[in-house]
């Protein structure tokens, strides 16, 4: 008998959506035919999702949940705007966001036990693809928490409480009153949303960005003629801009245009009674990265045509 292994255990839950038990027992009853485990749970009506799997699934739910020096953050993906405005989907990414809170990453989200059931939070989607007919997907989680202090969210676009198109995660660590320190983090999630950050800090930026955008900082100041003494200068001059673009702590408060956040996490100290820090922040957007397949109506047409005739 092949070995069954866990890498093609999850190759087959992610190619059919089907729960972890139902892979195993499929692997096992086609001798590790990866194939033949996917009509296995098909023909046992396990395999709902198994069709549909290779459908893009950009659209959905960015859904939030907080409990007090805890957050997180949960993406859920279908193929249409119009299943996130079911009241069955929105009702899962809730849930799901709120067991997050407990488990973190999105591998032990979507293996952990969904309330009121005895399977899983993946097989609990699986059952709502069968349910709802369209490609579905977990895609992502993330949590941040605090000691002490609050952890808020912000949600764009809402469709519904927590639920919505752009969700936001601040985690302020402070001993000051939680109320205030409440209202300053959906001030900052608000700006998250808006300014859009790829790190906290200039510390936080990503290398290999970091080096490229030094990179093409060079060679258009090269592009000048000037010297490449004065050229360093220019490429750190530039680089203060960027950081400024990119990291939260560097940009300009949206809300009031001028402070920098660093400076406004600071000021805020004397209004809520004791020193903040802004340890981390989460912002997640439906869709992004995800390839939309883009159709050519008219070669549609010209095909339907083709075939008819």
């Amino acid at each position: 008998m092949a070995e069954i292994t866990a890498s093609l255990v999850k190759e087959l839950r992610d190619k059919t959506g089907a729960g972890m038990m139902d892979c195993k027992k499929a692997l096992a009853e086609t001798n590790g035919d990866l194939e033949g485990a996917v009509d296995w749970l098909r023909k046992k009506g396990l395999a709902a999702a198994a069709k549909k799997s290779g459908r893009v699934a950009a659209e959905g739910l960015v859904a939030v949940a907080t409990s007090g020096t805890a957050g997180a953050v949960v993406e859920v993906n279908a193929e249409t705007d119009f299943v996130a405005r079911n009241d069955k989907f929105q009702g899962f990414a809730a849930k799901a966001a709120e067991i997050a809170l407990t488990t973190g990453d999105v591998e032990g989200l979507k293996a952990a036990a969904y309330p009121g059931t005895s399977h899983t939070v993946q097989d609990e989607l699986t059952s709502l693809i069968a349910t709802i007919g369209e490609n579905m997907n977990l895609r992502r989680a993330a949590k941040l928490s605090v000691s002490a202090g609050v952890v808020t969210s912000y949600i764009h676009t809402a469709v519904a409480p927590g639920l919505g198109k752009i969700g936001v995660l601040v985690a302020l660590e402070s001993t000051g009153d939680a109320a205030k320190l409440t209202e300053l983090g959906k001030q900052i999630a608000m700006h998250v949303a808006a300014a859009r950050p790829e790190a906290l800090d200039i510390g936080d930026v990503d290398t290999s960005a970091l080096e490229r955008e030094k990179n093409v900082l060079a060679d258009q100041a090269r592009a000048s003629g000037k010297p490449e003494s004065i050229i360093e200068k220019m490429v750190e001059g530039r680089l203060r801009k960027y950081y400024e673009e990119v990291c939260l702590l560097e940009q300009t408060y949206v809300i009031d245009g001028e402070t920098k956040i660093r400076k406004v996490v600071e000021a805020a100290a004397k209004d809520v009674g004791a020193p903040v820090a802004l340890t981390g922040f989460v912002r997640f957007a439906l869709g992004e990265g995800i390839e939309k397949a883009q159709s050519d109506f008219a070669a549609e047409v010209a095909a339907a045509a083709g075939t008819q005739a």
